[in-house]
């Protein structure tokens, strides 16, 4: 292997995974023809795996049967670990939600795993969460001065705590979901199974994702579209940002009373750039799409003379393939990705020789030896995991590295929802691009422009909080990021 002299430094950071992650994937589904629903969540979260390779769970209740009756599942692992036949056919219900979960920092236990079910005065509560609430240790502490016991660690439990008091109060269980999201501070798509209702609630500025589906007489919520294409439901509309629908009696009901004027949503980029996958469409738009227009927009901005365009898979790809189509240079596969890695694959120790970057992928010699590379790949965080791909496309015989990001430097950290750390962290933070190449190794390096994001998704409002360090919303005084998951 060339390049030993990196090889101690690259031990030291192997044990920190470089790549952004999302918080969870959220499903739900209600069948009024009565039948079980189970293997159709259990379908919908094998679609959403992407979005938490943590934990799972799955939650059922028969609405004709007893009201208080909750059949639920989850564990620690990937959707088609924690489930077999058996299990899922134990799960008898014609409504139930579904969570994937993965967690930004130290709490990844099976108490912490989704969904949640409260038995409470008024039946039963089932609640998945995607996203991260800035206010969530506020209301824990009023809740505990209340007699509340908490059971696990993440905001969500919060979200189910709120739900079930208000719900004691009001006429209706929407009624107490409306109560609650006036309370909470930050990002949540919310699914909500009562004994006879499904409820489903966005944040007003709409950082996370969630959409409604129909099959035959069955309605859907779930955070991307493809998780409604694999189980072979068709797209209604998204669930708008502020919105909160009940699905209920075969039909679906409305409250926008919270929705804040178009200008003034927030989505998280990310979804576009990196979290989502390509084959899904969020608030109308094409995630594909917004990567071609993204490598498309890095050409422009960024040409340089070169052999070849290469993505790092799996969301650089379709990246490069917009910079070579708009460049004219050609896309090539440089990168075999080992597809049994997941996010909590056994990282090597700091005494092994094999790197994590190169468990997870190796480089096509063939098409890279004795070429100008461009490297397309969607961020830089802490920058230990370009610095070790552009080593490996030197080593493989690449004569000059060019990288390309498909979003601007990461300077602050993200407060909902995802996992991006304190900006001392960040390698943009407090240096200039040309330092950044300096440590990466790259021949040249360019970011997309922050005028360029909302080119990418067709004019939605936009978060670039963590580009800017200027949120949608006051941020918390203390960063208590860690403090829950979800």
């Amino acid at each position: 292997m060339k390049n030993i002299h990196k090889i101690n430094e690259i031990m030291k950071l192997d044990n920190q995974d470089d790549a952004l992650h999302e918080e969870c994937g959220v499903f739900g589904m209600y069948d009024f023809d009565g039948n079980n629903v189970a293997s159709s969540i259990y379908y919908g979260l094998f679609a959403l795996q992407h979005r938490g390779q943590e934990s799972c769970g799955i939650a059922v209740s028969d609405t004709e049967g007893p009201k208080g009756k909750v059949t639920v599942h989850k564990d620690m692992g990937l959707v088609n670990e924690v489930f077999s036949p058996d299990i899922l056919d134990s799960l008898k219900g014609n409504i139930g939600v579904g969570h994937t979960r993965y967690s930004t920092a130290g709490a990844s236990t099976r108490e912490n795993a989704q969904p949640l079910v409260l038995n409470y005065v008024k039946g039963i509560l089932g609640l998945a969460h995607n996203g991260n609430l800035i206010n969530a240790l506020e209301l824990k502490k009023e809740l505990e001065y209340t007699g509340a016991i908490f059971q696990t660690t993440i905001d969500s439990e919060v979200v189910a705590y709120l739900i079930a008091r208000a719900r004691i109060q009001s006429a209706s269980v929407e009624e107490a979901v409306k109560m609650t999201v006036q309370k909470i501070k930050g990002a949540y798509s919310l699914i909500i199974m009562s004994p006879r209702k499904l409820i489903g609630a966005r944040d007003p500025f709409g950082f996370k994702p969630l959409c409604i589906g129909k099959r035959d007489n069955a309605y859907i919520l779930a955070s991307e579209t493809c998780a409604l294409d694999t189980i072979g439901a068709e797209f209604v509309r998204d669930v708008r940002p502020g919105e909160i629908v009940t699905i209920t009696d075969g039909q679906i009901l409305s409250d926008t009373s919270l929705c804040l004027p178009v200008e003034k949503e927030a989505r998280c980029i990310f979804e576009y750039i990196y979290f989502s996958r390509p084959d899904s469409r969020i608030d109308g738009v094409s995630v594909y799409q917004s990567r071609i227009l993204a490598g498309k927009f890095l050409a422009m901005d960024h040409p340089v003379e070169a052999d070849v365009v290469v993505g790092v898979p799996e969301s650089g790809n379709a990246a490069a393939l917009g910079y070579s189509l708009q460049s004219g240079i050609p896309y090539g596969t440089a990168f075999v990705k080992n597809s049994y890695v997941g996010r909590t694959f056994i990282k090597p120790k700091q005494s092994s020789r094999e790197s994590s970057v190169r468990v997870k992928l190796n480089v096509l010699s063939d098409v890279v030896k004795g070429k100008r590379v461009i490297m397309i790949d969607d961020s830089i965080v802490r920058g230990t995991t370009s610095d070790r791909i552009v080593g490996m496309l030197k080593e493989a015989g690449a004569i000059e590295v060019h990288v390309r990001i498909s979003s601007p430097p990461f300077i602050s950290e993200c407060y909902f929802g995802t996992d991006v750390p304190s900006k001392e962290q960040l390698i943009a933070h407090n240096r200039t691009v040309e330092e950044i190449r300096q440590i990466i190794g790259a021949d040249s390096l360019g970011y997309l422009g922050i005028d360029r994001l909302g080119e990418m998704v067709s004019g939605l409002s936009i978060c670039t909080g963590c580009f800017t360090g200027k949120y949608p919303m006051e941020p918390p005084k203390d960063d208590i990021r860690g403090e829950f998951e979800s």
